[in-house]
Parts: C-alpha cells; sequence; structure tokens
C-alpha cells in the first residue's frame, strides 16, 4: 500500500476550515479531478473522479469523525482499496493547518497514479490549494456537519445540560 501526506496552511479558524471540509458535495466547484460527490447515507458517500481520461467511481464510507480534529475514511468495495485521514490543527495566527494522509492499493489500470506517489502527491497538493483558494476567498463555509462518527456510526449529539437542576427555580 502507498501513503501520501500533504499539509497546507489555510488563513481561516479550524472551525471554517473543518466546517468546509465536510461539504463534500462542493468539492466540484473547485477540486479539478472531482467530477461528482453523492451522499448516500450520513457517512456514505460515491465519489467520481477523473484525471485525462481515467474516470473511477467509488463509495467511501467515514469511520470516525470528531469536529474541529479530524475525519477518517475507507473506500467500500475490493476494486479500489483506500483509506484515508484528514486532520485540522490550529496555527499560532489563528489559522489552520490541515494535513491529509492517503494510503491506497495499486490495483489494475486505475491504480497507476496509486503506484507513482510522487504523481499522486502532486495531484493532492494541488486539489488542497484548490480547497485553500475556495475557502478564504469565501471568508466562511458553505455549509456544516458537525456531526460525531464513531466506528461508522453517527453518535447522537450531546444533550445541552440543564440550565438548573431545580425545575422551576424562580426568577426575580
Amino acid at each position: 500500500m502507498n501513503t501520501v501526506e500533504e499539509t497546507i496552511e489555510i488563513a481561516v479558524p479550524v472551525r471554517t476550515a473543518y466546517d468546509q471540509w465536510t461539504q463534500v458535495a462542493c468539492f466540484p466547484r473547485f477540486m479539478t479531478t472531482v467530477k461528482r460527490v453523492e451522499q448516500i447515507r450520513p457517512t456514505v458517500t460515491l465519489w467520481v473522479l477523473g484525471l485525462g481520461p481515467v474516470r473511477r467511481e467509488f463509495a467511501t464510507e467515514v469511520v470516525d469523525q470528531v469536529p474541529d480534529s479530524h475525519l477518517t475514511w475507507r473506500s467500500l468495495g475490493q476494486r479500489h482499496g483506500h483509506r484515508g485521514e484528514v486532520t485540522f490543527r490550529p496555527t499560532g495566527t489563528g489559522g489552520t493547518a490541515l494535513t491529509v494522509r492517503m494510503s491506497a492499493e495499486p490495483r489494475g489500470l486505475t491504480g497507476v497514479l496509486t503506484a507513482l506517489p510522487a504523481a499522486t502527491g502532486r495531484v493532492l497538493r494541488r486539489e488542497l490549494a484548490n480547497f485553500k483558494t475556495y475557502v478564504e476567498g469565501h471568508g466562511e463555509a458553505s455549509g456544516a456537519w458537525r456531526g460525531t462518527v464513531r466506528d461508522g456510526q453517527v453518535r447522537p449529539t450531546e444533550p445541552e445540560p440543564p440550565r438548573s437542576r431545580v425545575p422551576a427555580w424562580p426568577v426575580g
């Protein structure tokens, strides 16, 4: 399995970068290799990637996700095996250091790119630069999904704690 890792600094807060990253359906607007992303279930998406004449369609599942921290995914099915992780860390200037690490199993004709980590790294760098330009240009996220995922299952959000333990505390 070949692994590539790229980090980019983005001049927006971690929350903004994370929130925009969760809007995968927007990726075709600014990423040149992402042609389409379709949300199947809260943790499963269908991706269509294209680079030159090569097209590849696959499903991924978010395995672990913690808002403003990280998310990890894995491909579903046997044809194109890959997994990845994206992490979000605050920088000293109030921005975000975004790191993507992907591991892929080179298989078949479309595995040629994954067999060449330098080529995959160049494509990943370019797409991260496109993400940076997009999110910095907007200055805010176009949406957000702040759910937590553990072992591929969406976890319920924590209820707000009660304001007082006394059921009807008098005001005044």
